[in-house]
């Protein structure tokens, strides 16, 4: 993450300032942070007070982390509400250049502490795999579907609209997500989106790990990724665990842009001198397959060699930034 927003940094500021945000709430939300933390968070992070309305209960935080009880004379340049909470930033003069997104990370880790608060309706308990089953399917029966009842769980980022079906905003390894209940096939989320795998209700979560694995393939190109077209690799990436990447992944990430641009097309051609679309000459591409199979300790364009890139380029959009450190994107 680091790296990124080093990279960011250079060329886009206000991009590098916003990943900032978002990587520090998503850190205080996943491990446990309350009201008062987030409203910390908030007023660290703009450098004015912070503010919360709760079920008629005002917090209030200044930057320096202290409780504000008196009555401000700032208004309140920015301002979210939803059901029976609001959340604030006071300002004196205009709002400043983060407070929009400040706002809207504050607002949705409020949301997830109210849904906590609410476990009999919360939708998060059916894709939590570590709740147990009966208490699954007695939500489940809240929500009035049946356990045999075919279902899949989308995922998508945590600021996404709500689709009018059961929703949650769900702690992840990649940070905030928001899963949504598909029953009958007829969601589209605008933007990036994994579906998962269709499964009966009670085995909602497996369709939710599934989700979040489609979500992390999605770009630009393809927005939206169905967890079920991905056939077996979908068992390879759920087998895989991010905190200890494979000596394949660590090498792809270790590759400059240019160099991974080269490899990806050596992989892909027909041949070494049908590569000459990079723009290089023939020698040169040779030189490069050369270098590139010292450096990944295998030849990239032989059979094996294309599986274990394709493996390898799988996970590494796999691995979130917390565990990859020396090279990612979130």
């Amino acid at each position: 993450m680091h790296h990124l927003v080093g990279r960011l940094s250079a060329l886009d500021p206000e991009a590098s300032e916003s990943l900032r945000i978002v990587s520090y709430f998503d850190v205080l939300i996943t491990r446990g942070a309350g009201l008062d933390g987030l409203l910390r968070g908030a007023a660290v992070l703009s450098g004015t007070v912070a503010g919360a309305e709760i079920r008629g209960r005002v917090s209030r935080r200044d930057p320096d982390g202290r409780s504000v009880t008196e009555a401000g004379g700032a208004r309140r340049s920015a301002q979210m509400s939803h059901g029976d909470w609001t959340v604030w930033l006071e300002r004196d003069g205009e709002p400043g250049p983060n407070d929009e997104m400040i706002m809207e990370r504050l607002a949705l880790g409020v949301e997830l502490i109210e849904g906590r608060r609410r476990p009999v309706s919360g939708f998060d308990a059916v894709i939590d795999p570590a709740r147990p089953l009966a208490e699954r399917v007695t939500l489940l029966a809240k929500h009035r579907l049946d356990p045999s009842t075919p279902v899949r769980i989308l995922a998508t980022p945590a600021d996404t609209a709500e689709l009018g079906a059961p929703s949650a905003i769900t702690p992840t390894r990649y940070g905030l997500l928001r899963a949504t209940l598909d029953v009958f096939g007829k969601l589209a989320p605008p933007g990036p989106v994994g579906f998962g795998t269709w499964v009966r209700a009670d085995r909602a979560p497996e369709s939710w790990d599934a989700a979040i694995v489609a979500l992390r393939l999605t770009d630009d190109d393809t927005p939206a990724v169905d967890a079920s077209e991905l056939g077996a690799m979908l068992l390879l990436a759920q087998a895989y665990d991010p905190r200890t990447p494979h000596e394949d992944v660590r090498a792809l990430a270790g590759l400059d842009p240019r160099s991974a641009d080269v490899l990806r097309t050596l992989v892909e051609a027909d041949s070494i001198r049908s590569a000459a679309e990079l723009g290089m000459h023939h020698s040169t591409v040779q030189a490069r397959h050369e270098a590139l199979t010292h450096t990944l300790g295998y030849d990239p364009r032989s059979t094996i060699g294309r599986m274990r890139y394709i493996a390898a380029a799988l996970l590494l959009r796999l691995t979130g930034p917390v565990d990859r450190g020396h090279s990612q994107q979130m």
